[in-house]
C-alpha cells in the first residue's frame, strides 16, 4: 500500500536518502496467521434433550408437550366393584419465543484488499458467540427451576437433610478434611443422593462446575486410575471424565452471585430428560448495502427451552 509522501525533505547524502525510495513507501507486512481466540466452552447440547427440535418453523412457535399419565393402583375385593379411572397428564407447552441474531458489513474495500476470507471468518466468530449467549442464557435460569427438593439446605426427597446450600449461607468447598468444609467428591455424591431419591436413572447424569472445581476434582484421589479399581484413569475422555456416576463437564458460564467477599456459584447437576431445548438458525444471508458498497451478513436463530420435569435437576450454592 502506497502512503503519502512526507513534505518534509530529506537531505541529500542522509542515510534515510538511499535507496532512493526511502521516504516514499514504507512496508508493510500482514501475517496470514490470525491470532488465535478462544471461546467459553458450551454444554446445553450435552445437558439437554432436542426431541422436538425438528418442529420448528419459525419465531413465536409452539410445541405442545405431552406426559404419561400416572395410574392409580387400588385394593382388589372380591365381591366389590372395579374402580374405573380416565388417565389424564397435563400438556406443557414448548414456546419459541426467543431469538438472538448478528449484522455486519464487509466494505468492498476491505473485502479486495484483505488476503483472508473476512465473511467466513466473522461467521465461524458469530456461531461461537451464539453459543455462549444462549448457554449463558439457558444456564441462568435453571436454578430457579428444579424440583424444591432438589436445592437447599434441606435437599433430598426423602432424606431432607442434606445440605446444598441457600442464599447468605452457601456452602463451602474445599479439601475434605478442613472443618466446616465439604469436599468436592462428597458434594458429587450429594448431588448424586438426591437424584437417586427422586428416582433419577443413573444412565444419563450429567454434572456442570466451574473451573475452581474441576481443579480440586483432578487433585483428588480420583486422579489414580488404582483407587477406582480400574485399569484407566477415572478422568478418560474428552470432557473432564466420569466421577459417581455422572459426566463432568466444566463451564465458566455458571450462574453465580455475590455472598459477603466471595462468589457464590450454582452448580447444576441433572439429567437430560430434565430440560428441554429448541433452535433453529431460521435466517443466514448475505445481500447488497444499500448506503454504502459493501455486503450485508446477517442471521437469526430462534430458540425456546423449559425444564418439562424438575425432579431431573438439582443445584448446589457454593464459594470455594
Amino acid at each position: 500500500m502506497a502512503y503519502p509522501i512526507s513534505s518534509t525533505p530529506v537531505p541529500t547524502g542522509s542515510p534515510a536518502s538511499t535507496p532512493a525510495l526511502s521516504g516514499t513507501y514504507i512496508p508493510e507486512l500482514w501475517s496470514g496467521n490470525l491470532v488465535e481466540k478462544f471461546y467459553a466452552t458450551t454444554v446445553l447440547a450435552a445437558i439437554s434433550n432436542t426431541n422436538y427440535e425438528g418442529e420448528i418453523k419459525g419465531y413465536g412457535d409452539k410445541v405442545n408437550i405431552r406426559s404419561i399419565p400416572t395410574l392409580t393402583i387400588f385394593d382388589y375385593e372380591a365381591t366389590g366393584p372395579l374402580p374405573v379411572q380416565r388417565p389424564s397428564a397435563p400438556i406443557q407447552q414448548l414456546l419459541i419465543d426467543k431469538g438472538k441474531g448478528f449484522n455486519t458489513i464487509l466494505d468492498d474495500v476491505l473485502r479486495i484488499q484483505s488476503d483472508i476470507n473476512l465473511m467466513d471468518m466473522w461467521s465461524n466468530d458469530a456461531s461461537q458467540q451464539l453459543k455462549i449467549k444462549i448457554d449463558t442464557q439457558v444456564l441462568a435460569s435453571m436454578p430457579s427451576t428444579v424440583d424444591a427438593a432438589n436445592k437447599g439446605a434441606t435437599a433430598g426427597k426423602i432424606s431432607a437433610n442434606i445440605n446444598l446450600g441457600v442464599t447468605g449461607t452457601p456452602i463451602v468447598v474445599g479439601p475434605a478434611n478442613a472443618a466446616g468444609v465439604v469436599g468436592i467428591l462428597d458434594l458429587i455424591i450429594d448431588l448424586g443422593v438426591c437424584l437417586d431419591e427422586q428416582n433419577i436413572p443413573e444412565t444419563g447424569r450429567w454434572v456442570i462446575l466451574p473451573a475452581w472445581m474441576v481443579g480440586m476434582l483432578l487433585k483428588s484421589e480420583l486422579r489414580s486410575a488404582q483407587i477406582m479399581g480400574d485399569a484407566t484413569s477415572a478422568f478418560r475422555n474428552g470432557r473432564v471424565g466420569e466421577c459417581a456416576r455422572f459426566t463432568v463437564y466444566q463451564s465458566n458460564l455458571l450462574p453465580t452471585a455475590a455472598e459477603s467477599t466471595k462468589t457464590a456459584v450454582y452448580v447444576l447437576a441433572g439429567h437430560a430428560n430434565g430440560l428441554t431445548f429448541a433452535s433453529q438458525l431460521t435466517e443466514m444471508e448475505t445481500l447488497r448495502a444499500e448506503s454504502t458498497f459493501g455486503t450485508l451478513m446477517r442471521g437469526l436463530q430462534v430458540y425456546g427451552f423449559k425444564m418439562i420435569d424438575p425432579t431431573c435437576v438439582c443445584t448446589a450454592y457454593a464459594v470455594r
